[in-house]
């Protein structure tokens, strides 16, 4: 009698161990391998983007112009200060957005506006008093 509690406390303990085994790999799955994938597919997006004329940062740590895209054998021409490099399109680490000068002018025009305003309103107490 004694051995078959003894051998349903055992089972028990068996079932534990393997919802304990299913709750680490699903913890691992999803604080692993998920975020990992994911990742993976937008750098996979960022290089079927690649283009002529964007600024890119190579792996290697190039900075450089991609001046030709060759998606038949998977290589990019980069021109780093008129020296043409090929390297692997999986090379290419980051795309440098580039700043046309319409962004450049309304961050500028934002800016102006934010100290005309600054400057129409009093600044310390004493000029507070005297209005």
């Amino acid at each position: 009698m004694n051995t078959f509690l003894v051998g349903a406390a055992a089972g028990g303990s068996n079932m534990i161990m393997i919802f304990a085994f299913l709750l680490l790999i699903a913890f691992t799955y999803f604080t692993m391998l998920r975020p990992q994938k994911k990742q993976n597919q937008k750098r996979m997006e960022m290089i079927k983007a690649l283009k002529k004329g964007d600024q890119v940062v190579l792996i290697s740590g190039l900075h450089g112009k991609i001046d030709e895209v060759n998606d038949s054998n998977h290589t990019v021409v980069i021109d780093a200060d008129g020296i043409y490099l090929t390297f692997n399109q999986t090379a290419v680490r980051d795309v440098i957005p580039t700043v046309t000068t319409e962004t450049t002018n309304e961050q500028s025009t934002e800016k102006d506006e934010g100290a005309a305003q600054t400057e129409a309103e009093p600044t310390t107490d004493d000029e507070k008093s005297d209005n």
